[in-house]
């Protein structure tokens, strides 16, 4: 049932600004534009930008190019990206040497959105750039050994190579996120100053690529307009996409959104709320593309370093006294895969994430619990995020109900957004709900960015030794068995001492008009306009 409160003068504002944008000027009908309504903003044009949104990394895949991308395949009706195959973008070929240490680059005879041409040069400067500048940029291109300017080389105007320390499993992945974007060197220059030798400041209003679309309006915060390059080359067999003008508007209130679809007035969207998606869904008007976030999951997480949740037992305790099938019910209408319920002792496979051996079994939490020592239970917060509060609060309820009955005493806390995620980042929660995704889903690389070290994303503070040596060199590991076993491992000792508890992968439903085709589930969770086309 959607949420009708508010909704009537923002849904009239919402027609009118989509009505307002003149697509009569450029020659274009409405079914060469495609509308997209989104709940959060366009706040960058330069992915590479520390706090750029999803929705940045999202226009950044359709304004810039890289040197290569990840290819998509089908599955139970909808695309997804597939991990398992990179083809070249900007880079016409790529070559791996047979030690795994160099990639060889030939880039495609192709041309920036000023019209000069791509060389070699302007890759060497946009991946020194990468490496180098403070942005999004380093830090992940460095879990694929990419972390110096001298691995990358100019051999001629059109070939360039980048050599590893080690034969690195995610070192070409890595060049197909959005934060490996290829830069105009020269133009970016232009605009560079001592202060800032990268041109960060000029390159987060203004772009600088070679990508299927330019940027003709640009509006933090409410919309960005995106007219097609014709030029382009980049595409898969080298086709141009289908629309010839994007407009994505920013429109917070989810009902709004929803209605916008419903009637017409926006094309897309992918971040509605999942009982607004049943309600649509059952009118039968829109088309729903539905696929679990496959490289994501959602969880209840312990700060293993903060008593009591530093005892085993403890954390073992309340995941088996959560009420797991209630809460994907109540929080997303069992609109997604669940990652607990398994009857496995040992891991089946080394995939991560995957179903976990966890249900509901108050009589063995409350075993646990007295053999932890807190066999009357005790008390403790529990953090939600009041920005998916329609999620969690259903979840803390719930969790606050069961865990009663084991004697588990919770005061449910709510946080806004930017303080939930520095408190997460300060490692000041001792017990909170959160979702995360990885850009690059496998095991290893799950494992060495959740459960090592002291950063943010390492949500209940784990540091297991053995795992963190396993990651390490599973990282390295060519052999598909070896690599496989190590992961199983991880996941076995991730079982043992539950750091945190996986719920499960939400469904990502992308809510559209009927004649819209192509839709993709991508690692970033937005659209990809260049995927997308209209049936005639």
């Amino acid at each position: 049932m959607m949420t009708d409160r508010g909704v009537s003068l923002k849904l009239l504002i919402g027609v009118a600004y989509l009505s307002s944008i003149p697509v009569v000027v450029h020659a274009q009908t409405r079914a060469e534009t495609l509308r997209q309504v989104t709940g959060n903003n366009i706040n960058t044009l330069d992915p590479s930008t520390p706090g750029a949104t999803r929705e940045a990394f999202g226009v950044s895949t359709s304004t810039y190019d890289r040197l290569v991308a990840f290819d998509r395949k089908r599955e139970a009706g909808v695309w997804v990206f597939d991990r398992t195959k990179i083809r070249g973008e900007l880079a016409e070929s790529y070559e791996l040497s047979p030690d795994g240490l160099k990639i060889t680059f030939k880039l495609r005879d192709a041309k920036w959105h000023d019209g000069t041409p791509i060389t070699a040069e302007d890759v060497k400067w946009s991946l020194d750039r990468a490496v180098s500048a403070k942005s999004l940029s380093k830090g992940q291109l460095g879990t694929g050994s990419l972390t110096a300017p001298d691995q990358f080389v100019v051999v001629d105007a059109r070939t360039i190579t980048v050599t590893l320390p080690k034969p690195d499993r995610l070192a070409l992945s890595n060049l197909a996120t959005p934060l490996a974007p290829i830069f105009n060197s020269k133009l970016a220059k232009q605009h560079a100053t001592s202060e800032d030798p990268w041109a960060q400041e000029w390159l987060k209003t203004n772009t600088a690529g070679s990508g299927a679309y330019t940027i003709e309006t640009f509006k933090p915060g409410e919309q960005v307009v995106l007219r097609r390059n014709d030029d382009w080359k980049s595409g898969r067999d080298g086709k141009l996409p289908f629309f010839k003008r994007i407009i994505e508007q920013t429109v917070p209130e989810p009902a709004t959104r929803a209605n916008l679809i419903e009637k017409g007035d926006a094309d897309i969207a992918t971040d509605l709320q999942a009982s607004d998606v049943l309600a649509l869904q059952s009118r039968g008007k829109l088309r729903v593309d539905s696929t679990p976030q496959s490289n994501g999951f959602t969880m209840v997480a312990f700060n293993t370093r903060m008593p009591p949740f530093d005892n085993v037992k403890v954390r073992q305790a309340i995941a088996a006294a959560l009420p797991y099938a209630s809460m994907l019910e109540a929080a997303i209408f069992k609109r997604g895969f669940a990652l607990f319920g398994a009857s496995w002792t040992e891991p089946p496979t080394g995939d991560f994430p995957q179903a976990m051996p966890t249900r509901t079994d108050l009589a063995k939490a409350k075993q646990l619990l007295a053999e932890a020592g807190f066999a009357t239970g005790f008390k403790t917060t529990f953090t939600i995020n009041v920005g998916s509060a329609a999620i969690t609060e259903p979840m803390a309820a719930l969790i606050k109900e069961s865990l009663a009955k084991i004697g588990i005493e919770v005061d449910i806390q709510k946080l806004p957004d930017a303080q939930m995620s520095t408190a997460i980042t300060d490692k000041r929660l001792p017990f909170f709900t959160e979702g995360s995704t990885a850009w690059l889903p496998t095991t290893d690389y799950f494992f060495r960015n959740f459960f090592t070290g002291d950063q943010r994303w390492n949500y209940s503070s784990w540091n297991n030794a053995g795992v963190t040596e396993l990651g390490a060199k599973a990282r390295f590991e060519l052999d598909p068995a070896k690599y496989e076993e190590m992961s199983k491992q991880m996941i076995a000792e991730y079982v043992k001492e539950m750091p945190l508890v996986l719920l499960w992968q939400a469904n990502q439903d992308a809510v559209m008009a009927p004649n819209l085709d192509g839709y993709t589930y991508w690692f970033h969770r937005q659209l990809d306009f260049r995927d997308l086309s209209r049936k005639q």
